[in-house]
C-alpha cells in the first residue's frame, strides 16, 4: 500500500512539472504568434507601453510562469522557517515584481479591447487609398496583407484606432467578444493570486481557519475558477486552440497550488495541536 501511494505521489510530481514545462513553451508560441502579429501591421516597439500591448500575452505568460514556480517553492518544496527569513522575502518581493507586470498586461489586454470598439463604415469614396499596405483583419491578434478588393465585396469597417486595418463586422465583433474574454480572464487570474497570497500569509501566521472552506474567500475561489473554467471552454468553442490549452494548463497548475496550500495547511494544524 504504501509503495503504491509513494509510486502515485511520484508520477503526480512527474505530471505536475510536464505542465510546467509546457507552460514554458506557450511563452514561446506566444511571442511567435505576437511577431507574426505586429509584422502583419507593420507595428514598432517605440515605448514601454507599446512593448506590453503588442506583447502583453507573452509578458504574461512569462511572468505568470515565475509567478508559479514561486508558489510551488513557497507551498510545497521550502520549509516554513526557510520562508520566514531572508528567502521568503525575496520571494515575496519577485512574486510582488511579477504580479505588478501581470496587472500591466492586464492593462494592455484591456487596451487591445478598448481599441477594437472604434471603427467606421468603409465609404466607397476611400476605396482609391486601399493598397498592398493595409491589413485585414482575421481574428483576434491575426492579420494578414489585404488582397482583396474591399470595394467590390460585402460589407467592410475601418479600425479608427489602428493604422490602416480593415475587418468585416462579423470578425470584428468576434475578435471584440475575444479581447474582452481575455481581459475578463486575466483580471480573474489576478484575484485569485491575491486570493492565495492571503492564505500563504495565513499558513504562515498559523491563522489557517480564517480560510477554511464555507467562507466568503472560498465561495469568491470558487467564483472565479468557474469564470476562467468558462474562458477556455468559450476559447474552445471559439477553435483559439492556443488560448484553450494554455487555459487548461494554467487550471491544472493552479489546482496543484491550491493542493499544496489545503496540505501545507493541514501539516499546520497539526503542529499547532
Amino acid at each position: 500500500m504504501l509503495s503504491a501511494v509513494l509510486q502515485n505521489r511520484a508520477l503526480f510530481q512527474w505530471v505536475k512539472y510536464a505542465v510546467y514545462l509546457a507552460l514554458l513553451s506557450n511563452v514561446y508560441l506566444f511571442l511567435v504568434e505576437e511577431i507574426d502579429s505586429a509584422a502583419a501591421l507593420n507595428t514598432s516597439v517605440t515605448s514601454l507601453a507599446s512593448v506590453f500591448q503588442i506583447f502583453s500575452s507573452t509578458i504574461d505568460t512569462a511572468a505568470w510562469l515565475v509567478l508559479l514556480v514561486f508558489f510551488e517553492l513557497e507551498t510545497y518544496l521550502l520549509s516554513d522557517q526557510t520562508l520566514r527569513g531572508a528567502s521568503g522575502r525575496i520571494i515575496r518581493v519577485t512574486r510582488a515584481v511579477c504580479l505588478a507586470t501581470i496587472c500591466i498586461a492586464c492593462w494592455g489586454y484591456f487596451a487591445e479591447f478598448y481599441g477594437l470598439l472604434a471603427s467606421e463604415p468603409l465609404n466607397p469614396m476611400q476605396c482609391d487609398i486601399l493598397d498592398d499596405s493595409w491589413s485585414l483583419l482575421k481574428g483576434l491578434d491575426k492579420f494578414e496583407p489585404l488582397t482583396v478588393n474591399a470595394c467590390g465585396q460585402g460589407s467592410w469597417v475601418i479600425l479608427s484606432n489602428y493604422d490602416r486595418v480593415l475587418a468585416t463586422p462579423e470578425l470584428l465583433q468576434s475578435a471584440i467578444w475575444l479581447a474582452a474574454t481575455d481581459f475578463i480572464n486575466a483580471a480573474a487570474w489576478i484575484l485569485v493570486v491575491l486570493v492565495l497570497e492571503v492564505e500563504v500569509r495565513a499558513v504562515l501566521a498559523s491563522r489557517s481557519g480564517g480560510t477554511s472552506d464555507g467562507g466568503a474567500i472560498f465561495s469568491l475561489k470558487l467564483l472565479l475558477y468557474f469564470i476562467l473554467f468558462a474562458a477556455a471552454v468559450y476559447w474552445g468553442f471559439k477553435g483559439d486552440f492556443l488560448d484553450f490549452w494554455d487555459a487548461i494548463l494554467w487550471l491544472f497548475a493552479f489546482f496543484v497550488i491550491e493542493r499544496n496550500v489545503v496540505s501545507w495547511r493541514e501539516e499546520t494544524d497539526l503542529v499547532a495541536d
